[in-house]
Formats: structure tokens, C-alpha cells, sequence
């Protein structure tokens, strides 16, 4: 499916379509809200609506009527073409079926094939992460760029690969899954069963792990922010330490500075194997800004093989914040109607759906 995108030669090149043109929305899946959006092709949100993300012991039918929902309330108010599903999970190679999904019931799921029937629309799914990747890359920090690793700091770490205009998915669909490198033989244990993964020293949970660790052993360096969650240890959170850091408060701008030096150790190892030129930091995390982004450059070039003798990628903020995955999911599928209209050969399932469409609207 390495040909689902066009270069970005081509990409910046290519003439106007009627296609690109078109609405599209986009659908961002997260453990706790289904968020969809209309988008046009200037990456804007023009609509939005949201549901509550059904629990892990529902059935993936439920999970599918729930974007269904917000699907055709958006299409009750917008003429759109197609639909693209952002999904935090391992979503395979060709794009049909979610894998494994950590915080909802797919497991092997067939999901565009069943959306694609329910809302008779074309529907791409990938995976949250490279979604928002792709949309920085589009519209965002990442704009110009043509070797971009971006980088989801939340409740752990997403990460993505735009090469040359091209998401980079890998042979099984699972490339960019970052957070599960290992960096401290032994290190914390992990969700995923392994010890000592990135996400288990740079991400959101971790920062809030070390802060309510402070907090729980009564350490007097933790008071302040113990006092700003009402002495209620777990009431720390990832947002709190950051309003404290930002606020000048010495314990959460050293917790910052520790969870940005392993961010800069695992982004330096990252160059070591991919060579990017831009490096796109996103996720509630680096709401901090140069809090985190400052240590994380300092531990970055400090680790880097070869330093000083090679050049270093740019480190910046993401730009599009939230809304991201949900931006590039719809752009994702604007350039998959583009492509399968303009190919006659690919005569699939999709292409059958969207040209029917199509012909209804005359």
C-alpha cells in the first residue's frame, strides 16, 4: 500500500482536483471520547461532534455504531466524500483492519469493511499517530520537511514517519511504535509486558508516576504540589504539574527536565536508525513547550553518535495540537478518493462505493 500517497514532489506539484476539493471527515479514537470533524482541504475543521468512546467489554459492533453516529450526524450537515478513521492501535498493512486496539474490543477487526457498508462511503483507516503525523507534515510544524519523525507524548508515546510524502507504515502496518523501545534493560515494567520502554520514562504517565512518588513519600520538595491537588496524591496530573511547572515551581520543572532528557536519548537513538531532518513533538506533554523541548535538545545532542561531526534534526513543538489525528485522518482519505478516482485499474470494493456516490449526485 506504499502507493496510497504520492511523493511530495508530486504532491506539491500536481494540479488542482475536484477531488482535494471536496469535504471529508475525520474520525480520532481515543480511550475515552470518539471525536469526528468535517474538514476541508486547507486542513480546517469546519464541524465537530463527539461521543464517549464505548468501554474495553464492549462488542466492536457497538464501537462501529458509535462512529457511525458521529459519522452521519456530520453528513446530516455537510456534503462529504469520504471518511478517515484515526485509531490508537496496530492497524495492518493494507489499511482494513485494526490489529489490536489497547483500549477497545478490536482485535482482528475488519473495520472498513464494515463502516464502508454501514455509511456507504469510502473509508480509510490508519493509525491515530501516523495521522497526526501526516497532518504536521501537511499543515502543521512539519510543512516543508522531507524526512519527518513525529513524536505523541500522552498516557504514553505515539510516533509516525512521513519520508518523501509517504507515511512510512512498514511491512505488518506497525511501524512508529516508538514508545515500545526499550532504553533501561530492566527498566519499569510496561503495559506492553516488556521492562523498560521509552514511554515508560518520557511520556505522561510517567511524569505523573515521579510526581505522585514525591508526593506519596511526603517529600518536602513536593509540598507545593501537593497543595495545588488539595493534598490528595491522586489527584496529581499531568496537567497540574505542567500549570506548576509553567508557574515556576522548582520540583515540576526538574520532573520536566528529567522526562525531556530521556525524550532527547530515545530521539537520538531514533536518528541513529532514520536520519530525520525535523523531529514534530505533540501531545498533552509538550504543552509545556521549552520546558520539556529545551532539556530534551541538550540530552539529544549530548547523545548523539557522532556529535558535532553531523548535522542535527530540528526539534520543534507540533503545531495543530488536539486535533491533529483527526486532521490527518481526513486528508488521508481526500488523497485516497483522489487516487483510486484517477486509477480506472483499481476497481475494488471502495472505488464501487465512492463512483455510486457519485452517480446519486449527479
Amino acid at each position: 500500500m506504499a502507493s496510497r500517497q504520492p511523493t511530495a514532489r508530486r504532491y506539491r506539484n500536481r494540479p488542482p482536483s475536484r477531488f482535494l476539493r471536496r469535504l471529508t471527515i475525520g474520525i480520532d479514537i481515543g480511550g475515552t471520547k470518539v471525536a469526528g470533524g468535517v474538514v476541508d482541504s486547507a486542513g480546517r475543521v469546519l464541524d465537530r461532534t463527539r461521543r464517549d468512546t464505548p468501554g474495553l467489554s464492549k462488542s466492536p459492533r457497538e464501537v462501529e455504531e458509535t462512529i457511525a453516529d458521529v459519522v452521519d450526524e456530520l453528513t446530516g450537515r455537510h456534503d462529504v466524500a469520504a471518511v478517515g478513521i484515526g485509531a490508537a492501535g496496530f492497524v495492518d498493512a493494507t489499511g482494513s483492519s485494526v490489529l489490536f486496539a489497547p483500549h477497545l474490543s478490536w482485535r482482528h477487526e475488519p473495520l472498513r469493511e464494515a463502516l464502508s457498508s454501514r455509511l456507504r462511503l469510502p473509508v480509510v483507516v490508519e493509525n491515530d499517530a501516523n495521522a497526526a503525523a501526516w497532518a504536521e507534515w501537511r499543515f502543521g510544524a512539519g510543512q516543508g520537511e522531507d524526512h519527518l519523525i513525529c513524536i505523541t507524548l500522552g498516557t504514553g508515546i505515539g510516533g509516525g514517519i512521513v519520508v518523501d510524502g509517504l507515511v512510512q507504515r512498514g511491512r505488518y502496518g506497525v511501524a512508529g511504535e516508538f514508545g515500545h523501545m526499550q532504553v533501561v534493560p530492566g527498566g519499569h515494567r510496561c503495559e506492553c509486558g516488556n521492562r523498560g520502554c521509552w514511554e515508560q520514562y518520557a511520556s505522561g504517565n510517567a511524569l505523573v508516576r515521579e510526581a505522585r512518588e514525591l508526593a506519596a513519600a511526603e517529600s518536602p520538595v513536593a509540598q507545593a504540589l501537593l497543595d495545588r491537588a488539595g493534598r490528595d496524591v491522586a489527584a496529581i496530573t499531568g496537567p497540574l504539574v505542567t500549570e506548576a511547572a509553567m508557574a515556576g515551581d522548582p520540583t515540576a520543572i526538574e520532573l520536566f527536565d528529567e522526562i525531556g532528557h530521556w525524550l532527547g536519548v530515545g530521539m537520538a537513538g531514533l536518528a541513529c536508525a532514520l536520519d530525520p531532518g525535523c523531529f514534530v513533538i505533540g501531545g498533552g506533554v509538550s504543552d509545556a513547550g521549552d520546558l520539556l523541548l529545551n532539556p530534551a535538545r541538550e540530552a539529544y545532542r549530548r547523545t548523539l553518535s557522532g556529535r558535532g561531526f553531523r548535522p542535527e534534526a530540528r526539534i520543534v513543538r507540533a503545531t495543530l495540537g488536539n486535533e491533529a489525528g483527526l486532521i490527518g485522518a481526513a486528508d488521508l482519505a481526500r488523497e485516497e478518493i483522489r487516487l483510486f478516482a484517477r486509477d480506472p485499474r483499481r476497481s475494488t470494493y471502495r472505488r464501487r462505493l465512492f463512483f455510486a456516490d457519485e452517480r446519486e449526485r449527479g
